[in-house]
């Protein structure tokens, strides 16, 4: 039996080596990665047990629980980079890249491991957008925080509505490719143009700059 604390392991230790010979913002991205994988751990711990205290059912829990509960671990290191390290908006950007990549090759790990039989073309199409929306999903928890902070609003009900809408992306995604066929196909396209409007997002409120 393969269990995700083997894969986290395989997959982190080289990560960990890695923060010994880097500096600056290339060691602050790795760390972002690892930070990444250990919330995507917890989190399917968390979704887990809910399901078992609850019984709602796998199904259910992808598309109602699991949104919530990762979104809200993926906010956690945001939330300390920028109220205890008070990282500006570049660092934060960077931060949330790194834990959307981080959660989305952790995810993909596990799921490869499942010995399930998948065609070439379905792993790649699953596998790069979850990649996508893992990444979109933590960058607009970023772009709303870094927002919210610009405007003077960091409050709860600021963090809130940036989760809000991070959760709610996540959940539509998880409902679509639930289905076969169409529904599926647009939600596999949805990360896609929601990280174009980030783009343009970022563009207009020069987040970038």
């Amino acid at each position: 039996m393969i269990y995700a604390e083997h894969i986290l392991i395989c997959v982190a230790a080289p990560l960990v080596i890695a923060l010994a010979f880097t500096k600056g913002a290339s060691r602050r991205f790795t760390a972002s990665v690892l930070a990444g994988m250990g919330v995507c751990l917890l989190a399917a711990y968390i979704s887990s047990f809910i399901n078992l205290l609850t019984g709602i059912g796998e199904a259910q829990t992808k598309v109602f629980i699991s949104p919530a509960v990762e979104e809200i671990m993926k906010l956690v290191p945001l939330l300390f980079c920028l109220f205890l390290l008070g990282m500006d908006e570049k660092g934060m950007l960077l931060m949330a890249v790194g834990v959307g990549t981080g959660f989305a090759i952790f995810e993909n790990c596990c799921y490869l491991a499942v010995p399930e039989m998948r065609s070439f073309a379905f792993v790649a199409v699953r596998g790069f957008a979850v990649g996508v929306m893992h990444v979109v999903s933590a960058v607009s928890l970023a772009l709303g925080l870094a927002l919210a902070r610009r405007f003077k609003a960091v409050t709860l009900s600021g963090i809130l509505g940036a989760l809000s809408l991070s959760a709610t992306f996540h959940g539509l995604y998880n409902l679509l490719v639930s289905y076969p066929g169409v529904p599926a196909a647009i939600g596999y396209a949805l990360p896609l143009l929601t990280a174009a409007l980030l783009n343009v997002s970022f563009s207009r409120f020069h987040i970038m700059d």
